[in-house]
């Protein structure tokens, strides 16, 4: 039973059903939809090698097609030849996005992007120049303050509605969502476009990673020939004996309307939210009770049995990947939806990873097809997919949970 505060939270935040009408996104698996579904149903990751720190990584680093993309996006125009790719991967997906709503910049729709990490490149770009010369570049703080993403983004679609930029680790995407139905539920706007974006591929960014000894390790680093396996990342995998997180980048976006709106990709039924109270910078309990608490209240008056699939934060770490799946068999019990996660296919994007899911699960609503992991095993595929929730959590344990129903 939820608290009196529990459900007064949810009541504020859910007082309609809200209608995601567009999503687009850029990332390993591809810029457009299409590219992206197919790319799903293959039955293979799309991680690359890097070298880092003069070591092969594996990444999940978008392709050269699409690096152009946003390299023709940065000389578009003279002001955006500063930006970082955090910025750009942005711009990119709020265009796609809103140009499949049809919206424009009469709607004056709001617009919050978030980031866990801004504007990575930049930032180590920037720092390394001042230890050098003990002098900044001129452009070096605007460039990398976190508001720029959601400034720039509001900028490029000239939108006069509210904009917000924010940083909740890996759950920062799912959290702008959070932000977009709050301001469609309080009345202020009727619409809101909402998103993550990371461009954390640097040398740093990965080495912290690596001292957090959550990275996969690389195949000239494992000793046993049977310890290299065809998927770096095995995330849901329960039976691994390492840690397999793989660093993605990319960026996704949704525009979010009030109401049910005719032909939505989706209905936003239910949301939760919890955070933990920390035992460590990174800890997340054995039983991810902030999951728990997020799920239920995502599910409120809706029965567990009625979930058809959940597409998990699942990041490839041990502990990670099992505190989830505790949390989930504490909720659901003997009826556990059908499981499935995107990071091994594509890696963990950090902030964007939220909203790469929630794209995952309105895919599988359109198709009416479930993504499976290929070494997840005894699943029982559901007949036809009705309510899919969608999990993610960031350093600190904040938990978020969307449920989303189909509209079809």
């Amino acid at each position: 039973m939820r608290s009196l505060q529990e459900e007064s939270l949810f009541l504020q935040y859910m007082k309609q059903p809200i209608s995601i009408t567009a999503v687009a996104s850029i990332s390993t698996l591809g810029s457009n939809l299409e590219e992206v579904w197919q790319n799903y149903l293959l039955d293979k990751h799309f991680l690359s090698e890097k070298e880092v720190n003069g070591k092969q990584v594996f990444v999940g680093q978008i392709s050269e097609k699409n690096q152009k993309i946003i390299a023709d996006l940065k000389t578009s125009d003279s002001k955006y030849k500063n930006l970082d790719d955090s910025v750009l991967f942005a711009i990119y997906a709020s265009r796609e996005a809103v140009k499949k709503a049809n919206w424009t910049s009469k709607d004056n729709f709001g617009v919050n992007f978030g980031s866990s990490r801004g504007a990575t490149s930049l930032f180590e770009k920037y720092h390394k120049e001042f230890l050098a010369t003990q002098k900044s570049s001129t452009l070096s703080s605007p460039t990398t303050t976190l508001g720029n993403i959601s400034s720039w983004v509001a900028h490029d679609l000239h939108t006069s509605g509210p904009e917000i930029s924010h940083s909740i680790t890996c759950s920062t995407a799912l959290h702008s969502l959070l932000n977009g139905v709050a301001w469609i539920n309080s009345g202020m706007s009727n619409k809101f476009l909402v998103g993550g974006s990371e461009a954390a591929l640097t040398d740093f960014t990965i080495a912290q990673m690596q001292a957090l000894k959550v990275y996969a390790k690389h195949h000239s680093e494992l000793v046993s020939e049977s310890h290299k396996e065809d998927f770096p990342c095995r995330s849901l995998d329960l039976e691994k004996k390492q840690n397999t997180m793989v660093l993605g980048e990319g960026a996704a976006a949704i525009c979010l309307e009030k109401g049910i709106v005719e032909n939505a990709l989706a209905l936003i039924s239910g949301v939760g939210f919890a955070t933990e109270v920390l035992k460590h910078n990174t800890s997340i309990s054995t039983d991810a009770i902030c999951f728990q608490k997020s799920m239920e209240m995502a599910l409120k008056e809706i029965k567990p049995e009625e979930v058809d699939a959940i597409v998990m934060h699942a990041p490839g770490t041990i502990k990670g990947d099992l505190s989830e799946i505790n949390a989930i068999s504490s909720i659901f019990g003997n009826k556990t939806p059908f499981l499935t996660t995107n990071k091994w296919k594509l890696g963990h994007t950090f902030g964007t990873s939220g909203m790469l899911s929630l794209e995952l699960a309105l895919l599988q609503l359109h198709y009416q097809k479930v993504i499976a992991v290929p070494f997840s095993k005894n699943q029982q595929k559901p007949k036809q997919l009705q309510k899919i929730l969608v999990n993610a959590v960031g350093f600190g344990g904040n938990a978020v949970s969307i449920l989303l129903t189909n509209n079809a």
